[in-house]
């Protein structure tokens, strides 16, 4: 498989990136940083996006329903050189399931989940996964 993308910016402007039939702004600038994304966010969203994307590949596999996932995720960025450190994530499944089986989940996420295992190289990754009650 390959990817491809195509962005832009303009000199003291903010950025946007098309990606399929997707437009999505960006900030570059300081006027934006309370608006916009920024590139480190847009790398959270899109580690968010990967695991999502595999609860619901795994509820086909595993045989189990659910109503919604949600995510939240967190990091820790080091300043010299600047990367990031830590990633830190609670994922909420709501279902009323019995047969969601959390730790064989949460197994398959961490391998299986192509930005995950691309992440996982180079930063320690912390997650918890709630199933909740509909």
């Amino acid at each position: 498989m390959t990817y491809s993308i195509t962005a832009q910016s303009k000199a003291n402007n903010n950025a946007s990136m098309q990606i399929k039939q997707s437009d999505i702004n960006f900030g570059t600038t300081k006027a934006s940083a309370d608006t916009l994304a920024n590139p480190a966010e847009l790398f959270l969203g899109s580690f968010s996006a990967c695991i999502l994307k595999n609860v619901e590949r795994f509820s086909i596999l595993m045989k189990f329903e659910y109503t919604k996932a949600e995510i939240t995720v967190g990091a820790t960025r080091l300043e010299k050189p600047p990367r990031m450190d830590q990633i830190n994530y609670k994922l909420k499944i709501y279902s009323d399931d019995d047969s969601l089986n959390i730790n064989l989940l949460k197994k398959n996420i961490e391998k299986f989940g192509t930005i995950y295992n691309t992440v996982s190289q180079c930063c320690a990754i912390n997650g918890t996964i709630i199933k909740t009650p509909n």
